[in-house]
């Protein structure tokens, strides 16, 4: 008499049944192991999200003949990781946006906290899309506060030709913010 050893039937991600399963399963897992690459919870918590959305768009490559669907989903959550690390590192400017303190504190300020801080994000945008001398003409004169002269001195330019880098930088910055659909 030969024993033979049960596997456990993987679920199928072809039914709703099936992913709920696969998730109560494999869904800790998951998001702890994103977790550690990712650093931040609610991004690790997209990452589960995007996993098991992609695991069940590509659930007909799923053959449990290679893999365990465990070792599939892990595969999956790899390659979300990856993309959400490199997404984070190419926006940089996303970090400090969502940090956990700034969230608590606006969110004990009130509506108007954020949007204080939705419009400080759209005014750092639109800068980032100026050119480098019309940015730092804007960022030192409006945002600092300096004095023309302080700053072109700092430059090394003429105060003339800072006055009209302000001029120029505000039109272009009212074009970049009419193009982010964003009104004054």
């Amino acid at each position: 008499m030969a024993l033979t050893r049960r596997t456990p039937r993987a679920p199928s991600l072809s039914r709703e049944e099936g992913v709920r399963e696969a998730y109560a399963a494999h869904g800790g897992e998951l998001y702890r192991f994103a977790l550690r690459g990712l650093g931040d919870p609610g991004l690790a918590q997209d990452a589960v999200q995007e996993t098991f959305l992609r695991a069940w768009r590509a659930r007909e490559r799923y053959d449990p003949q290679v893999a365990a669907l465990r070792t599939w989903l892990f595969g999956i959550a790899r390659n979300v990781v990856v993309d959400l690390h490199r997404a984070r590192g190419a926006r940089p400017w996303l970090r400090g946006l969502a940090d956990h303190e700034t969230l608590a504190e606006s969110a004990a300020a009130g509506p108007d906290a954020w949007e204080g801080l939705l419009h400080r994000w759209l005014v750092e945008e639109a800068l980032r899309r100026l050119g480098e001398d019309h940015r730092v003409a804007l960022e030192q004169t409006y945002l600092l506060d300096r004095p023309y002269a302080e700053v072109a001195a700092e430059l090394g330019v003429p105060v003339s030709t800072l006055r009209s880098r302000v001029f120029y930088g505000l039109k272009a910055l009212r074009v970049v913010m009419e193009e982010m659909e964003v009104s004054p």
